[in-house]
């Protein structure tokens, strides 16, 4: 388990943050925003004054990275490169979250790394870590200047015939249904966003065309919206294309494999991070995902056969 609770002792009374400080190692802007947090406990009680003082044993509740020997694809000395595999989160959701990729990042390259940029969950592919503060917000300048060129690979129903290039603003649904947690929609009042589509094969007997798009922006479930707004939803995808009833199922955890496959095609979203090409430091750099996604989209997609 990733986070920790661990008890300490401290040998005189002192500022809990500077405790922090000296023997975890930690900023003193690290070290007071865990304690403001309710990460440390006296008297199994949180501690939430960060300039209040400690003496003698406490807990403390920190992050304790663990590896399942996922290695990287790229390794630079400002950065380096994940092929996140689908169903892995970036982040953990909360204390009890098993594992995360920020766990294989910082177990293996420390604790000044950390990821530079988001996909789904259920996305695979591509992932831009920095190794240090410097680089992080570098490579984060290079994501909000839309400068990264991104490239993914998507396998879809129905059969694309020629390029698309959508351009539809997105909206995060603000309505009392339980989907509000995760459905974002085309809508006037949304913001602008522009992907480019393009197909690469399409497979007769499944009625699915495997695509390559370029988003050009970087809202949440970008690419899933544009491709099921253009009635091309994604193959496997459990919320866009699904009646609500379904899509809550999903949310819920009650929605077993069998019935997702019967529904969305796959047991999984084929969907993946497939190339990045940037700029850092006066160096090009293009990275393309190691993962044979036709041959992964045939697993999946036979799964339901």
């Amino acid at each position: 388990m990733p986070f920790v609770r661990k008890k300490m002792f401290a040998q005189e009374k002192k500022k809990a943050f500077l405790y922090l400080i000296k023997e975890l190692d930690y900023t003193q802007k690290e070290a007071q925003r865990l304690i403001a947090k309710g990460r440390l406990f006296v008297n199994d009680i949180p501690m939430t004054r960060t300039a209040g003082e400690i003496e003698g044993e406490f807990e403390f509740i920190y992050f304790e990275p663990i590896t399942r020997g996922l290695k990287p694809t790229k390794v630079e000395e400002e950065f380096v490169v994940f092929d996140k595999p689908s169903g892995v989160l970036i982040h953990p959701q909360n204390r009890r979250t098993p594992y995360s990729l920020i766990d294989e990042l910082k177990y293996q390259f420390g604790r000044d790394s950390n990821i530079a940029h988001r996909i789904d969950q259920e996305t695979s592919g591509l992932v831009l870590c920095a190794r240090n503060k410097q680089s992080e917000r570098d490579i984060k300048m290079i994501f909000e200047e839309r400068e990264m060129k991104k490239k993914y690979l998507a396998l879809v129903h129905g059969e694309v015939k020629e390029y698309l290039s959508i351009e539809e603003p997105l909206l995060r649904r603000e309505d009392e249904s339980a989907i509000v947690r995760m459905v974002v929609k085309v809508h006037k009042d949304g913001k602008a966003s522009k992907t480019d589509v393009h197909p690469l094969k399409y497979f007769a007997d499944k009625d699915m065309t495997l695509v390559e798009c370029i988003p050009y922006t970087g809202r949440q479930h970008q690419i899933r919206v544009h491709l099921f707004h253009v009635k091309h939803s994604i193959v496997g995808d459990p919320i866009y294309g699904q009646k609500e009833e379904n899509i809550i199922r999903f949310l819920d955890k009650e929605l077993d494999a069998k019935k997702r496959i019967e529904l969305s095609g796959a047991s999984r979203l084929l969907l993946h991070a497939n190339e990045l090409e940037f700029e850092l430091y006066d160096s090009m750099y293009h990275v393309q995902s190691k993962v044979d996604f036709d041959e992964l989209c045939l697993n999946s997609t036979n799964e339901c056969e």
